[in-house]
């Protein structure tokens, strides 16, 4: 992670393209090596805050919801890191407890190996940290705006690194 990204923070995103816009600026500060971990109920923007991401590393293919794939990898357009986005809950189970992050992740037989990459996890909280040494968690909180204006589109985004 680039020394000038806070260790911690908070931002509040009113429409879809400010979630965007944050995760561009977080993509462009992510190194090779760094864990992502995103944490907030369904609909609560972590698909969309990863296409931010995407837009920041400048690679390719189109970022979507990894529900149906469990993982995807999208390699670079340059000299960067692959982006790989990965469904946490799906790809280690109901029985979290007692899969190995590393050999789920292993057997998905991507290109890139972890550490030549920045990993985004949907769901991964709990579930995910053993995959590197630190890690950058992210919870994203629709609940709060809604409560104060049922209209309201916005996200509140937190992180924290570990």
């Amino acid at each position: 992670m680039d020394k000038n990204w806070p260790v911690s923070g908070q931002v509040r995103c009113e429409e879809l393209e400010d979630t965007h816009a944050f995760g561009e600026r977080l993509g462009r500060a992510l190194e090779a090596g760094d864990l992502v971990i995103l944490h907030g109920p369904l609909g609560a923007g972590k698909t969309s805050l990863t296409q931010g991401i995407a837009r920041g590393m400048e690679v390719k293919g189109r970022v979507t919801s990894p529900t149906f794939t469990i993982a995807r990898e999208h390699r670079s357009r340059g000299t960067g890191p692959s982006l790989i986005h990965v469904d946490a809950y799906r790809l280690l189970g109901e029985a979290s407890g007692a899969v190995d992050p590393v050999a789920a992740m292993d057997s998905l037989d991507m290109d890139s190996e972890l550490h030549e990459a920045v990993v985004v996890a949907e769901w991964g909280a709990g579930l995910m940290e053993q995959l590197a040494e630190h890690y950058l968690l992210l919870s994203l909180d629709r609940t709060s705006a809604v409560e104060e204006d049922p209209d309201s589109e916005a996200r509140i985004i937190s992180w924290q690194w570990h």
